[in-house]
């Protein structure tokens, strides 16, 4: 593998895809289609997917959308306009229907979906105050959209005022613009294809200009809402209709997966014979109680999900099996393949996942194979024709030590399943590996770490191999005279470079935790961290073996999370550098509950099964009120909820604690709720 060719390649990728961004947003001028623009999108994503060592806050993997443009004021979303989720198979769906029955605790019931084919058009928020269109704005980033309030007043779909009795009084009606393809052929050569023509006419600076593009305008769901009368997603659609709004003919109310794959099937078949383009079909829980109970992932909701429409395969040849070391040690196989065009993009790379998925698949270098790739999915191996496999074939030999440092490759045991990891990892610790350092030094500067800006990947690779840095504390230590006189750095860009490094001393506990890279701990998990363990100097001291139990009580952090912390704090090496980054950095104590909730500084645990409710939804009111759920009994338990057929040894010890027991009616009693 050529580093050096691969980051080219992103770095030129990048720089086409922002003056491609900037003409389109900017300038309202397309310099390409739509799906040629898409493609590169996805390319760039698939090559950080492959490639742990490319990462750039200008990639379209770091945003939702893009950044509202110049030439419009901006506006932030009273509620944000989230993504969704993707579904590319029958199996996806029942994952998605089964987390939902799950989080909902609810056995054999049957769940009702709002089916809505998925318009490939530019989203928009009109905001409605007393029936009248007040202000309309772009997706923007999702949580911040451009004020194109006079150029949706031209689209005729959109109506200015609604007189009906029932219409909310305040609500923020979504939906998507777009292009008829019959309405587009008539237009002149400055659009690419409908949805550049779409979006472009909508940032026209006059008014006027867009008012001459035939834009159409479905709506489909709200973001906010005040008097809002109706109960589920279907008549919503329907009231839309009532209110002077298009809908969507296609749209259906369906129960069941083996039915939503039915009509997926049909919609797809009679695609090329509806008027506008589509990319799929949205699901979305059709109960508006059901959905609000499900609420949110980070940036998606739990009750919808977006069912693209069929990938695309390509037959192609491996040419090579390359291996990739992440900073967790973690073993990837790369399958490098002969270049092959697959819907459109130019793939060259395929992932073989891991040796179990190489031994079962009976994966081989030369092998003639069938290449697939379903949306945004990194494309990878789906079956090797035998027929053309070459006499001299020889099985693919996983290596049984590390490429970069030579240590042992092991298997570990999962304490869960039982079995040993299908993943194979290098067994270094500290920072003794090469390639493993580097991807840590790089997880250390990433975005939701420190975020130092202008200290990206190359950087760290470039200081790596000059041995300016090997630990994180290096990067607060570094001899800026030195760097001054490297090849493409001058005084102006140092000084850039040490402010940024300056402005980031100060950081977050939960920060910081996240930014050390132990395995097992993400985001959620490091926020969960910071807030048990408060302060810096409570994290850095743990060492105790009670300290480590004392983390099982964390709800959310489990064995494997407490045995990866107390691995990591074993090594002298990951020791040396806490107790070096806390001598150069200002590290800011956890926030504490803001103490206003129903239940605060109140503990509590569930056993036994509730009614109507699970554990998960439980979790979520308890935290919403300013309390804490945790998993164990003892002396810092204040309740201990019990539903049908609680673990009776929880119970007994709970009482010989004097802990207070309660029953599913008497919590939600607390929380002024009725069961």
């Amino acid at each position: 593998m050529n580093k050096k060719l691969i980051k080219d390649d992103y770095k030129k990728k990048l720089s086409q895809i922002n003056i491609y961004n900037k003409n389109y947003y900017d300038k309202n001028k397309s310099l390409v289609s739509d799906q040629e623009y898409d493609h590169l999108k996805k390319e760039i994503i698939l090559l950080e997917k492959k490639y742990s060592f490319l990462k750039s806050k200008f990639s379209p993997s770091q945003t939702v959308g893009y950044k509202p443009s110049k030439n419009f004021s901006k506006s932030k979303h009273i509620v944000p306009m989230l993504s969704l989720a993707n579904a590319f198979s029958e199996e996806d769906l029942n994952n998605f229907e089964k987390k939902i029955l799950n989080f909902l605790s609810k056995e054999n019931f049957e769940i009702s979906y709002s089916a809505e084919p998925k318009i490939d058009g530019i989203s928009a928020s009109l905001t409605y105050i007393d029936g009248k269109f007040h202000k309309g704005l772009s997706r923007g980033d999702g949580k911040e959209g451009e004020d194109i309030t006079k150029n949706l007043e031209t689209i005729d779909d959109i109506p200015k005022k609604i007189l009906s009795n029932d219409f909310p009084e305040k609500i923020d009606i979504r939906g998507e613009v777009f292009i008829q393809n019959s309405d587009f052929q008539n237009l002149n050569e400055k659009f690419a294809n409908p949805r550049n023509a779409a979006s472009g006419s909508l940032r026209q600076k006059n008014p006027d200009d867009t008012r001459k593009i035939p834009l159409k305008f479905i709506a489909y769901t709200f973001g906010f809402e005040k008097g809002l009368k109706v109960k589920n997603q279907f008549d919503f659609i329907k009231k839309l209709n009532e209110w002077g709004f298009k809908t969507n003919q296609q749209n259906k109310l369906i129960s069941g997966v083996k039915n939503l794959i039915k009509n997926y099937k049909e919609i797809e078949k009679k695609r090329l014979d509806i008027d506008y383009d589509i990319d799929g079909i949205v699901y979305k829980v059709n109960d508006f109680e059901l959905q609000r109970r499900l609420g949110n992932i980070s940036n998606a909701p739990r009750w919808a999900i977006a069912h693209k429409f069929s990938s695309d395969k390509a037959i192609s040849k491996i040419l090579d099996i390359e291996i990739q070391i992440g900073r967790t040690g973690a073993l990837t196989p790369v399958a490098k393949i002969e270049t092959v065009n697959i819907g459109g993009v130019k793939v060259s790379n395929a992932t073989l996942h891991n040796e179990d998925e190489i031994t079962r698949k009976d994966i081989r270098i030369g092998d003639t194979v069938t290449v697939e790739r379903a949306g945004d999915v990194i494309p990878h191996i789906l079956s090797v024709d035998f027929s053309k496999r070459l006499k001299k074939s020889v099985p693919f030999s996983f290596p049984k030590k590390c490429p970069s440092c030579g240590s042992k490759t092991i298997k570990e045991f999962n304490l869960i399943t039982k079995k040993k990891d299908a993943v194979r990892r290098c067994s270094s610790e500290g920072y003794y590996c090469e390639k493993i350092s580097i991807e840590k030094l790089k997880h250390f500067v990433s975005k939701d770490a420190f975020n130092i800006d202008g200290f990206g990947k190359k950087i760290v690779e470039n200081f790596w191999k000059l041995k300016l840095i090997k630990y994180p504390q290096d990067i607060f230590n570094l001899d800026f005279s030195k760097i001054e006189n490297l090849e493409g750095w001058g005084k102006l860009s140092v000084q850039n470079l040490k402010y940024s490094i300056d402005q980031k001393k100060n950081i977050s506990l939960e920060k910081f935790i996240y930014s050390l890279g132990i395995r097992h701990i993400g985001l959620e998990n490091a926020k969960l961290l910071s807030k048990h363990f408060v302060s810096f100097s409570k994290f850095k001291n743990l060492s105790k073996q009670i300290d480590y139990e004392d983390m099982l009580n964390i709800d959310g952090i489990g064995e494997t999370q407490v045995s990866s912390i107390e691995s990591f704090f074993s090594n002298n090496t990951n020791k040396k550098v806490v107790n070096e980054l806390g001598n150069v950095l200002l590290i800011k104590d956890a926030i504490q509950n803001s103490g206003d909730g129903l239940l605060n500084n109140k503990t509590f645990l569930v056993t036994g099964k509730l009614n109507g409710i699970s554990r998960a939804e439980v979790k979520s009111l308890i935290e919403e009120n300013s309390g804490k759920t945790i998993s164990s009994v003892s002396k810092k338990l204040n309740f201990l909820i019990i539903g049908d057929k609680p673990t009776k040894k929880k119970v007994d010890y709970a009482k010989q604690l004097k802990i207070k027991v309660i029953n599913q009616a008497e919590f939600l009693k607390m929380l002024n709720k009725s069961s």
